[in-house]
């Protein structure tokens, strides 16, 4: 995009489009060093603890990581979740349906108090409003939407669609992965149609989840019931079953009580009868990497970069990584006084960050071919291979440590 005549006003030290979970804790990070950021969200108001239902289960959830989790605690915001709901979970079950593949992992074997905890994000988000909607060095702009980005030589500015005009040195796009800003930076991305949907609910189980997520590939469509706790009933469980579209729209047309039989049945009924307390919702299942995370005075995060399969939950765990490590290296530029908007420095944070992300789109992808092949050979191979791994201890707890977000050089808010 050609620099404009004129620089843009130097209204805020960074404008940051996009207010969920990613997003809002890029916020944070940054106000807490002392920087000016304008929030700009497209939403009429923002999420607060005080309006959730806390009674009802909210259909999307988050499998949080230890690290995921050190850093919503330096926010203060982790104190307001646990306050709401977040279940922890010790153990890890996976198991293809079609043969005798199984593994087990535990929060003992990979040295920590847990592999992780399920978290609505709803949940989530709200606590992270909590610590931002006050902040002196917030601007929350909501129900705006982008019109427009330009640049110039210093910065960057928005056109909002009421005609308001903000300048900072530096824009930051966290606004999904059908992110409007990418377009306007004129970003490339990579997509990659899974061809399958999401059905995601929430049920009620006759026998307790024992702090276990568990995940069956049901003819190659990874199945998982995540534990979640409500008023200190263990029996709940949130639902993610990857499905054919076709699947996905006969699973969302089914009664109550045959949606739960199917889903007692695909999970050989290990957690007895299941009964679902919430409707089915779908959407599609499509990966997606952007060419580039950065341009000058312009960076990614979150599902605007990257957008993985829901296999192994850690898409959230991605974003939060994107926002911890911009923030570390756009603060050490504003402390020193250094221009945290230059492309060079932003390509330190794309560096530090697209290997990462990368693999574990690259893994995901392999797993979900791996699953869904129906060939004989392969069928065998897999089986074999998932019962050998549960043996391999060491080879387990290098694997759970990937899980857990114990990987690369963390930035020091995840400590």
């Amino acid at each position: 995009m050609p620099p404009d005549a004129a620089p843009p006003p130097a209204d805020f030290d960074a404008l940051v489009v996009g207010g969920a979970m990613v997003g809002a804790t890029l916020c944070a990070l940054l106000a807490n060093a002392g920087m000016r950021v304008a929030l700009i969200e497209a939403q009429p108001a923002p999420l607060t603890l005080e309006t959730l239902d806390s009674a009802r289960v909210a259909p999307r959830v988050s499998a949080l990581s230890p690290v995921s989790a050190r850093l919503l605690t330096r926010l203060n915001a982790w104190q307001a979740m646990a306050r709401t709901r977040v279940t922890p979970y010790r153990f890890m079950h996976v198991w293809d349906a079609e043969g005798s593949g199984d593994i087990a992992f535990s929060a003992d074997e990979a040295g920590v108090a847990n592999l992780g905890h399920i978290v609505e994000n709803n949940v989530t988000l709200a606590a992270l409003n909590e610590q931002i909607m006050d902040h002196p060095n917030v601007t929350p702009l909501y129900g705006a939407r982008v019109d427009a980005l330009q640049t110039s030589s210093s910065g960057r500015w928005l056109t909002l669609d009421d005609g308001r005009r903000f300048g900072a040195p530096l824009v930051v796009a966290a606004d999904g992965a059908r992110s409007a800003l990418r377009d306007m930076a004129d970003i490339g991305v990579v997509e990659d149609d899974m061809h399958q949907h999401a059905v995601v609910t929430t049920v009620r189980c006759e026998r307790r989840h024992g702090a276990t997520a568990r995940q069956a590939f049901v003819d190659g469509q990874p199945l998982a019931f995540l534990p979640v706790t409500v008023n200190g009933d263990e029996r709940y469980c949130s639902i993610v079953w990857s499905v054919t579209p076709l699947r996905a729209k006969a699973l969302e047309a089914m009664s109550a009580g045959a949606l739960g039989e199917a889903l007692g049945k695909a999970l050989d009924y290990r957690l007895g009868a299941v009964e679902v307390r919430d409707k089915a919702y779908a959407f599609p299942l499509v990966q997606r990497h952007a060419q580039r995370y950065v341009a000058p005075h312009f960076a990614l995060i979150g599902d605007a970069a990257h957008s993985v399969h829901p296999l192994a939950g850690q898409g959230v765990n991605l974003g939060l990584m994107d926002a911890a490590v911009l923030a570390e290296e756009v603060i050490a530029a504003f402390k020193r006084g250094a221009p945290w908007g230059d492309a060079r420095l932003l390509r330190r944070y794309e560096r530090r960050r697209r290997a990462d992300n990368a693999s574990m789109l690259a893994l995901m992808k392999g797993f979900k071919t791996l699953f869904s092949t129906r060939h004989p050979g392969v069928l065998l191979a897999r089986n074999v291979g998932m019962s050998g791994l549960h043996r391999l201890v060491p080879v387990k707890r290098a694997i759970m440590r990937q899980a857990t977000g114990e990987r690369g050089r963390l930035p020091e808010s995840c400590r």
